[in-house]
């Protein structure tokens, strides 16, 4: 095989993979901000790993075939220039992998922030407590301080607003369980007396799927709930219905 037929099956090689993952890529909605920082993170890989594994693949199979008829290999000879230029440009990769991952990895929309009440405070954004226990889900609703009473409380269903910054503190009443939410990107720990902070703006309106991902005992599999995702001013009228009298104490319907 010609150096020239070579880098054609290189190129188609690198050709496929890339349509390959372009439908993946399109069809990807980002429903939260959490959602779009993890998928572009994901991305932004792909792109870097999709062209190494060519080129490694494409030397491989050029190596094989071309020296498929020779009985005795030669002893490798150094290449000072060759060295230095591999060095440097596996050093410039993991450079990229590390700062693009340290960039969306360490984002409070991404990774939950551990702390008491007093680290927790927020501006301008939906204050709201995740209570699991064996085996549901309790919200409650600060609004605007963690201090004080919660002004409205739910079960099982958790409602908030499209396009606003939404706090949620993560914490459990009885054991170990974990607060996910696939469809959003989000995932946090929920242990006893500990509170992890999670972030998020969803962008879409409709409902999400609501799993504990920490085995917790027998009822572990109908530890299930739903995140609605209202529009801004639907979420207003629901809070002020819930707070004049509404079924606070129930689902958030």
């Amino acid at each position: 095989m010609t150096r020239k037929r070579a880098g054609l099956v290189a190129l188609f090689g690198a050709a496929l993979l890339a349509l390959a993952a372009e439908p993946a890529a399109a069809a990807q909605i980002q429903d939260s901000t959490t959602d779009s920082l993890i998928w572009g993170l994901n991305m932004n890989l792909l792109y870097v790993a999709i062209p190494i594994t060519v080129l490694v693949e494409g030397i491989l199979i050029y190596t094989v075939w071309r020296f498929r008829n020779q009985e005795e290999a030669l002893p490798t000879q150094e290449n000072r220039r060759l060295e230095v230029t591999w060095t440097i440009a596996t050093a410039i990769i993991l450079l990229f992998v590390g700062v693009a991952s340290y960039q969306v990895m360490a984002s409070p929309y991404v990774t939950a922030e551990a702390g008491d009440q007093a680290a927790l405070q927020e501006q301008d954004t939906e204050l709201i407590t995740v209570e699991a226990q064996r085996y549901g889900w309790t919200f409650y609703y600060n609004e605007s301080s963690w201090d004080g009473e919660a002004e409205v409380t739910t079960r099982t269903d958790l409602k908030i607003p499209a396009n606003q910054d939404v706090s949620l503190r993560v914490t459990s009443a009885d054991w170990l369980h974990a607060f996910h939410v696939p469809g959003l990107g989000l995932k946090s720990d929920a242990f006893p007396g500990q509170y992890n902070r999670l972030r998020t703006s969803a962008s879409n309106t409709g409902t999400y799927q609501l799993y504990c991902a920490e085995y917790c005992g027998s009822g572990h599999s109908q530890m299930l709930g739903t995140v609605e995702v209202v529009p801004q001013d639907e979420y207003e009228d629901w809070l002020a219905e819930q707070k004049s009298g509404g079924d606070s104490e129930g689902s958030s319907e």
